[in-house]
């Protein structure tokens, strides 16, 4: 579609707005101005916050807006230069980095034993799920947004505010300890166990924030330079990291199966304090263990956000993304199986479990420096996905009007949102430099799990209400007793005691039958009100609710200061909207850059065509 038209037509239908809701808007004059050109200004604003609340936090972009108008607010387009080996190449980055290297340990010493291997399949199977309800949305709505675009057009603009300014935070956070992590592991490569020789201590600081680390900061504004030059050299640097990484966790599994001892699946270290068996602690164990590991295969919903830089989205986004799961699940298993060969599941260090069991043999102790350089390695390829993810989630926030414009803006030479790389690079590098961060690496977990659960949501609520507000209220219904159903089957699991025998499980076929029940009601009685032109979920609704059921669960499992921090930044989050952001976006839809979604088809530019 022709973008000038667009823009004609708009100024059109700005021009026939009522002179007193133009007024209004400005502050009375009847022309067109910032609520914060002055003081004044914004104070005119803030007292018709309550108004431009119930209009613009509820309003929902329409598809067609969201890849024509508000894409093009950041000037020249990204470069669509990807396919599906390269989402494939990221998506293996952004998961597989050194969190498995422990996570696989504490799995299987605290929860599943052996068992761990089921533990990373059924992990995989519910990263399996969540993929294919981002990949209709990357395939129908192929831009830069991921998850704040997808709620954008289904929820409205603050339902996507939240969530973008979560997942922002939480990647921040985390790409910042991540980096500090880089510096010790990649002594332990070259045989430095203390991160601290490689950090300057400067006393005069609080403890937590006076190991300065200059390598953290190197490593993040290295990368940040590469994301700012050109999506597709970043994804070629990617791939060959990611391969390198791939090779050594090939290796490692190797040695684990050439080393290890068949008999340590059924059998303990200490058979008097440790059952024994394939599954230790029984169906409970493995689904504990589930839930602990399943943050390892946090990282694939960064590749959502390469959508508009895809060549071919209908065909290399369902690849892309669903293959980089099945290949790191494959990768996974293989890992966990090579390590409970290794030593009795009683016997891991779930701090080092690798290279802990490596040390012990003789002959073999070199090989905990291999896995320190293939933990440094997965270290930087999931580094660059995140923050190549992070960066496109702040332009388009930027795209939208609720943060400012100049975020959103794409350099026309590199055809990379260069301002908000940079912006979050230096900020991620500041963090970097002074900050311990392993507290708030939680953050990651529960605001990703939230996001799951809320995208899930969303497939379910746009395919059966769709644009003209179908089947709105049923569906909300069923969304809202199916996670009621959800959350009792996991609090039944986290709370109701053993004994009297039979009652935990009764509670829990309770809760599933209910949920189960709720799904086949919906299925039987309301009517898809659209069906996906290029790729949908399949088993619609089963395969959704499956999801959002299986992320309640896994939400569950956190501990109670992930929920309060999340309280926390969710609640300043909220505090930005109603400051700034509202007043952004209200003056961005009354000067005319901005549509509400009036229900509608799907609109396409020239420049976003879908094969």
């Amino acid at each position: 579609m022709d973008k000038a038209a667009l823009a004609s037509s708009d100024d059109v239908h700005h021009h026939h707005r009522p002179a007193e809701v133009t007024a209004a808007a400005t502050g009375g004059t009847g022309t067109s101005s910032s609520s914060f050109a002055s003081w004044r200004a914004y104070g005119r604003a803030l007292a018709q916050t309550p108004r431009r609340l119930s209009r613009r936090a509820f309003a929902a972009t329409a598809a067609g807006e969201e890849m024509s108008r508000v894409r093009a607010r950041s000037g020249a387009d990204m470069a669509r230069a990807l396919r599906w080996w390269d989402l494939v190449g990221l998506g293996l980055g952004g998961m597989v980095g050194a969190g498995v290297f422990v996570t696989t340990g504490r799995a299987a010493r605290l929860h599943a034993g052996p068992g761990v291997v089921v533990s990373y399949a059924i992990a995989g199977l519910c990263a399996l799920l969540s993929a294919f309800c981002y990949t209709e949305f990357a395939v129908d709505l192929p831009v830069a947004g991921g998850a704040f675009s997808y709620l954008r057009v289904t929820f409205g603009e603050l339902a996507a505010f939240l969530t973008g300014a979560n997942l922002i935070m939480e990647y921040v956070f985390s790409n910042a300890a991540v980096a500090r992590s880089f510096t010790a592991y990649l002594g332990t490569a070259v045989g430095v166990d203390a991160p601290s020789q490689w950090r300057i201590t400067v006393h005069a600081l609080p403890d937590g924030f006076n190991q300065v680390d200059l390598v953290a900061v190197a490593v993040i504004l290295l990368i940040t330079v590469c994301i700012c030059y050109s999506t597709k050299e970043s994804s070629v640097v990617n791939m060959v990291l990611t391969a390198v990484h791939v090779a050594f966790i090939l290796f490692i599994i190797g040695m684990g199966f050439r080393h290890g001892d068949a008999r340590n699946l059924t059998r303990p270290a200490d058979p008097s304090r440790s059952p024994g068996g394939f599954f230790p602690h029984g169906a409970v164990g493995v689904f504990n263990g589930a839930a602990m590991v399943y943050l390892s295969y946090i990282g694939y919903d960064a590749v959502s956000t390469m959508a508009e830089e895809v060549q071919r989205p209908a065909r290399d986004i369902p690849v892309g993304v669903s293959g980089s799961v099945v290949v790191v699940t494959v990768l996974y298993c293989l890992m966990a199986a090579s390590m409970s060969m290794l030593l009795p599941y009683d016997a891991i260090d779930p701090e080092a479990p690798f290279s802990g069991a490596f040390k012990g043999r003789e002959r073999c102790a070199w090989v905990s420096n291999v896995i320190g350089a293939g933990a440094s390695l997965g270290i930087l390829t999931s580094l660059m996905v995140a923050m190549l993810g992070q960066a496109r989630y702040l332009c388009v926030i930027g795209r939208s009007g609720v943060m400012p414009a100049w975020l959103a803006r794409v350099n026309p030479r590199t055809a990379t949102p260069v301002n908000a790389s940079a912006f979050l690079g230096v900020f991620t590098a500041a963090l970097a430099l002074f900050t311990e961060l392993d507290i708030l690496l939680n953050l990651v977990c529960i605001g990703t799990l939230f996001v799951f659960y809320m995208v899930a949501n969303a497939v379910v609520y746009r395919r059966y209400v769709g644009g003209g507000g179908g089947a709105r209220w049923p569906t909300l219904a069923f969304l809202l007793v199916f996670s009621l159903s959800a959350l009792a089957f996991t609090l039944a699991w986290k709370l109701a005691p053993p004994e009297p025998r039979g009652v935990r499980a009764g509670l829990l076929a309770a809760c599933a039958a209910l949920a189960v029940t709720a799904v086949a009601a919906f299925q039987a009685l309301v009517p898809q009100a659209r069906v996906p032109e290029l790729w949908g979920v399949p088993g619609m609704p089963w395969v959704p609710a499956a999801s959002v059921f299986l992320n309640v669960f896994l939400l569950g499992s956190l501990d109670r200061p992930s929920y309060v921090r999340f309280a926390i930044f969710s609640a300043a989050a909220l505090l930005v909207y109603v400051l700034y952001s509202v007043h952004a976006s209200y003056d961005a839809e009354e000067s005319g850059r901005l549509d509400v979604d009036g229900g509608g088809g799907k609109v396409q530019d020239e420049a976003c065509t879908v094969v």
